[in-house]
């Protein structure tokens, strides 16, 4: 099915709509099909590629809880939260739990739909429920490592950073993650443990773009190693060549 296939479906999905008539929807579905069956064929190209992946960022907030904490998870989940580097969980340290996540869902006013496991689904609802909000969900476990690219972010308790860290890297998509802490042995040991392109310690993930990195306008974030990860300007599509004048010098 073509609105399935992770390229083809995002740009089928983007043409489509009442710009176009039927017919000319029909003919696109057809040119993706043989795009995607061409590609079927030829598994194992030799040209490399950069991967520009979707992204699942995760937040992790540690024991200390202060009012920019509650702006982090804010602004990485609600000012554009359909782009790449909008949050879509948030894993809580439970000796936190009790203390944050009623501020975060007052913080929050009823404008995201929290899924949330057990643990962090008790504590919020009751906070809901006395602010009038109707905005609290049980999580599923395909929440967990979704892109919501909507008002919705999943909620889950951890017992320690080590589980925080095992949980990411087997959830995320290798983009951007954040830890909000004031401990730096944790920080530094968050920052060298996840596997992603952007690692960030007490700063909104919304900041994962090239132009904000200083590249220019930005080609797309890379999610893998070769050659070029994170967000890229126009350098990282770019070759170098040497060009060296001698008299005779020799090695």
């Amino acid at each position: 099915d073509v609105k399935n296939c992770r390229g083809c479906g995002r740009l089928f999905n983007y043409l489509q709509g009442p710009q176009l008539c039927p017919a000319c929807v029909s003919k696109l579905e057809d040119k993706f099909a043989k795009v995607k069956e061409y590609l079927e064929e030829f598994p194992r190209a030799t040209i490399p590629e950069i991967a520009e992946d979707n992204d699942v960022s995760i937040k992790q907030i540690e024991q200390w809880v202060r009012e920019e904490r509650l702006a982090f998870a804010e602004n990485a989940k609600i000012q554009r939260p359909g782009a790449c580097n909008a949050i879509e969980t948030i894993l809580v340290h439970k000796n936190a739990a009790e203390q944050f996540l009623p501020l975060l869902e007052k913080q929050l006013s009823g404008r995201v739909q929290l899924r949330a496991d057990d643990s962090a689904y008790k504590i919020l609802k009751t906070e809901a429920e006395k602010n009038g909000h109707n905005c609290v969900v049980p999580a599923t476990e395909s929440d967990f490592g979704f892109e919501f690219l909507d008002f919705i972010c999943a909620v889950k308790t951890v017992e320690s950073i080590d589980e925080a860290i095992e949980f990411i890297n087997s959830h995320s998509t290798k983009h951007s993650e954040c830890i909000v802490t004031n401990n730096r042995s944790n920080a530094r040991k968050f920052q060298q443990l996840i596997d992603a392109a952007c690692v960030y310690v007490n700063a909104s993930t919304r900041f994962t773009d090239g132009g904000e990195f200083g590249f220019g306008m930005e080609l797309g974030i890379s999610t893998q190693k070769l050659h070029a990860r994170g967000p890229m300007g126009i350098k990282a599509l770019t070759t170098t060549k040497f060009l060296i004048d001698g008299d005779g010098q020799v090695r």
